[in-house]
């Protein structure tokens, strides 16, 4: 249920549904992962932390796009013509499973796919490579893997299937490496280190949450540090100070710039919890 003091940001999000030119935040050709952070896809992830919940016409609407983006083999299509890239997939994925369809015959395609997909290195990777190619290009995608995972968490296979493991032990290593690896170039530095809320991209707190649902990270002195680092950005009550929001969301109550946030500081409170489990 919508606490009153952010109805005001549920109202802002769903102002922006026709922004892109169709409903539901989709494009006019029915285009779900454009206009961020006011696409189809991000949109349910904010009105997801905002506990907006599914039977809503505007949510049910927008997953429904969703669902319809879905191949038999598990794979998604988010737009016309678009390829059918492991992101795009990871992203439909993780977005339906915390509307509640994990368990559904459809998601169950996708795990199965993302499974037979998997990396050699445990993560997984989109074959474009805007920057060309290199050393660092034959390594899996930190910021594909970490969404992957974060679907993963609502099945029976978390902290029961060693692909998974493998996968959690991709991310550890990035910790360690850091510099920008796989196709796409994604690294860990000062923008990685700032405090973002909602989880919309790789980051800090998005990482440290993720794998704290896997126990194969739990007492690992690499996942450690990273909740060391994010434990010294709260305030002297325990409260999460979102450093770096999105720009375009910058104005909601959810994620104000400096302030600190009641509702990121409730997920920091679930990696609390998952950590004493």
């Amino acid at each position: 249920m919508v606490s009153s003091r952010y109805i005001s940001d549920v109202d802002a999000v769903l102002a922006r549904r026709h922004d892109n030119g169709g409903d539901y935040w989709a494009s006019a050709d029915g285009r779900l992962g454009v206009g961020d952070p006011f696409s189809t896809l991000t949109s349910l992830i904010v009105l997801h932390e905002l506990r907006v919940a599914r039977t809503h016409e505007a949510v049910r609407g927008a997953l429904q796009l969703i669902l319809e983006a879905s191949r038999d083999d598990g794979r998604y299509r988010l737009g016309p013509g678009g390829a059918l890239y492991p992101c795009s997939t990871a992203a439909a994925a993780r977005v339906l499973c915390r509307f509640g369809h994990a368990r559904s015959r459809r998601l169950q395609d996708t795990f199965r796919h993302l499974l037979e997909i998997q990396h050699s290195d445990g993560g997984w990777r989109c074959k474009k490579f805007p920057w060309g190619r290199g050393p660092e290009t034959e390594f899996s995608n930190p910021g594909v893997t970490l969404p992957v995972l974060d679907a993963f968490r609502f099945t029976k296979h978390v902290n029961k299937e060693p692909a998974l493991d493998r996968a959690v032990d991709s991310l550890l290593d990035h910790w360690v490496v850091r510099r920008p690896i796989g196709p796409c170039h994604f690294g860990i530095g000062t923008l990685f280190m700032q405090v973002e809320y909602p989880f919309l991209r790789y980051n800090l707190f998005y990482y440290v949450y993720v794998l704290s649902f896997y126990r194969r990270a739990k007492r690992d002195s690499r996942y450690l540090e990273a909740l060391q680092v994010l434990q010294s950005k709260l305030d002297g009550r325990g409260r999460v100070i979102v450093e770096r929001p999105h720009r375009k969301l910058a104005d909601l109550s959810l994620c104000a710039k400096g302030r600190p946030s009641e509702l990121a500081t409730r997920r920091y409170r679930e990696i609390v919890r998952n950590l004493e489990s």
